[in-house]
């Protein structure tokens, strides 16, 4: 499964007999998978096959589904309610009670009063139900692929972007490593000249051996070797999850965590101008990684 992204939208038209349908998915980032649907009442018991076909296709997102449907009312037949006709003939003998002098009302008077005609509602059988809903389902499933497909073609447009930081983020770590600053010796040669200048301020009131046991602690704590084998070990796994087909937006967040950890303790162990400045790009870096890999499924 190709990266995808979280966000998309797909839209898809479906008629069958008299009815005629909107399917309308929208989805945007999401810590998980949050669907929500609005149906029409009439497909209410379909809401879990939809649910489950978009669980098998989606790992995460908000998920909204909309389903519009109309109905052609055809040739329409219509029918006397005879209740309300008989509420009507009731009221006009009442009124004629007290004026027998009023006309009789007329058939178009009586017709033209609501609710005496009403269409004839036509009882759809069975088979007409499951093949509606079959249609509606193959709708909803070549909309679902519509929206997949957006999120894939925005995934692969991430994925390109994300190969570019990973190549930054690789290069600013060998031109530290490359850093004349780095290298033990210039460590050392620094902190002798601040043992030096220290020696020279305090004469006899600092012991040169407690101060040369400090100056060596510094200078291994100053080395960022480790820092930066885990950052080129980041690139690495990073670079696998890539080309690894799969959902993989929560493992590359927490990668991206890491990355940033490493970038900070090699600002704070910085000597140098050099190193800190590249500390500081890496971490620029870093943030832009951190804001795309929000957008993975």
């Amino acid at each position: 499964m190709p990266l995808a992204s979280m966000t998309g939208f797909a839209r898809t038209e479906g008629t069958h007999g008299l009815y005629t349908w909107v399917w309308e998915i929208r989805s945007v980032n999401g810590k998980g998978l949050d669907l929500r649907l609005r149906l029409p009442q009439s497909v209410d018991a379909l809401e879990a096959d939809f649910r489950k076909e978009v669980a098998t296709r989606l790992k995460r997102g908000n998920v909204s589904l909309n389903l519009q449907m109309q109905k052609d009312q055809g040739e329409v037949n219509l029918v006397v309610n005879e209740k309300a006709l008989a509420q009507i003939m009731e009221a006009a003998a009442k009124i004629r009670a007290y004026l027998p002098d009023a006309p009789q009302p007329t058939i178009d008077a009586i017709l033209a009063q609501k609710g005496i005609l009403e269409p004839a509602e036509v009882e759809e059988s069975e088979v007409e139900k499951q093949a509606l809903h079959a249609a509606i389902k193959d709708t909803f499933s070549t909309a679902l692929e519509g929206l997949i497909s957006m999120r894939r073609s925005e995934g692969a447009a991430i994925t390109t972007v994300l190969e570019g930081q990973l190549d930054t983020i690789e290069r600013l770590a060998k031109a530290a490593e490359a850093a004349p600053s780095r290298q033990p010796e210039a460590i050392k040669a620094r902190l002798q000249n601040q043992l030096d200048a220290l020696l020279e301020a305090g004469g006899s009131k600092l012991d040169p051996h407690r101060l040369h046991q400090e100056l060596a602690l510094l200078a291994t704590k100053a080395d960022i070797r480790e820092e930066l084998d885990r950052l080129f070990a980041h690139v690495a796994a990073a670079r696998e999850m890539l080309a690894s087909n799969r959902a993989i937006g929560r493992r590359l967040d927490f990668l991206s965590q890491e990355f940033n950890r490493e970038a900070n303790t090699l600002c704070s162990k910085s000597n140098s101008v050099e190193l800190t400045a590249i500390g500081l790009e890496l971490k620029t870096v870093i943030d832009q990684l951190r804001e795309q890999i929000q957008n993975i499924e």
